[in-house]
């Protein structure tokens, strides 16, 4: 019992952290309709920005601060140089171009920073446990879920409550006729980037003490925040953090059971190899599962 509460709040924290890379780009396409592979490079950004601020003495506060506005400003800088120019181009120009920034990104990295690993301290006071009924759990990861929360609810009023989220969820049904209505698209369209840089940066800052921080780190959870977007429904707010709850849950969980499932039926071998590779897959055979039951979704834009 005690190990399954944990393994649910990894997945919890590992779902939220996926939910801050995967709110800014459903937004980007949703919008924008670009396909903005270099998400993942700003992230990575956000913590080696923080890293490194950090090295340099600032607390750990100011450092995730530092980390989350490089990546916002990087983010300003990407949307008008490169993205402006890829609106209304066919999705093939998108992903060259975005995948191009990428390695453009990992070798900047690697010139600044070089091509060791940096490592980011967990603040004192944040680097005990907390005693959860019969688990201690990592104090650092419970603010993480804490924070991750905090910034859906956030975003959700910001989308659900003001006149930019307005916007923001016109723009996401209907670009064409909210350019048409007088809106200013392009300004919508450069907050939403430099507010989805905002959000991966912060990501990568908050998860440099438990990950090492080193050139790729982007890539790695690309892949799964462009899963939890399948699963949520393009463009919908609601459907990321969902569909992020569930990666993290359904990846986390599927570590750390199914080689012991098989463990019951089979050799310690076969158990193992035949868990760790369905636990690999276990996420795309949900969004099987999902894509099958609701094509667009769990919650497609203009569902309610």
């Amino acid at each position: 019992m005690t190990l399954a509460l944990e393994q649910v709040l990894n997945g919890l924290q590992f779902g939220v952290m996926i939910f801050l890379l995967a709110a800014g780009l459903t937004l980007v396409f949703g919008i924008m309709r670009v396909i903005n592979l270099a998400h993942g490079s700003i992230y990575m950004l956000g913590a080696y920005v923080a890293a490194a601020s950090e090295a340099r003495g600032l607390p750990f506060a100011a450092a995730v601060v530092a980390g989350a506005l490089g990546a916002a400003l990087a983010g300003l800088v990407v949307e008008v140089v490169v993205i402006r120019r890829l609106y209304g181009r066919d999705h093939l120009d998108q992903v060259l171009a975005t995948f191009a920034l990428i390695l453009i990104a990992n070798d900047g990295v690697s010139i600044v920073w070089g091509k060791t690993p940096l490592l980011m301290s967990t603040p004192p006071a944040l680097g005990g446990s907390l005693a959860l009924g019969p688990l201690t759990y990592p104090s650092y990861r419970l603010v993480l879920i804490g924070a991750g929360i905090a910034v859906a609810v956030g975003l959700y009023l910001i989308v659900q409550r003001t006149r930019l989220g307005m916007l923001m969820r016109a723009g996401a049904t209907d670009r064409e006729i909210l350019g048409a209505l007088g809106a200013d698209v392009a300004r919508i369209s450069t907050t939403v980037f430099v507010l989805g840089a905002l959000l991966a940066g912060l990501a990568g800052a908050l998860l440099g003490p438990i990950l090492a921080v080193q050139i790729g780190m982007g890539e790695q959870i690309l892949i799964l925040t462009f899963v939890a977007i399948v699963l949520g429904g393009l463009g919908s707010i609601r459907g990321a953090f969902v569909g992020a709850l569930l990666v993290g849950l359904v990846d986390t969980l599927g570590r750390a059971y199914l080689p012991s499932v098989f463990h019951a039926v089979a050799g310690p071998d076969v158990a193992d190899s035949l868990g760790n590779g369905l636990a690999a897959v276990a996420i795309y055979v949900l969004m099987a599962i999902v894509l099958i039951w609701k094509p667009r979704g769990l919650f497609p834009v203009g569902s309610g």
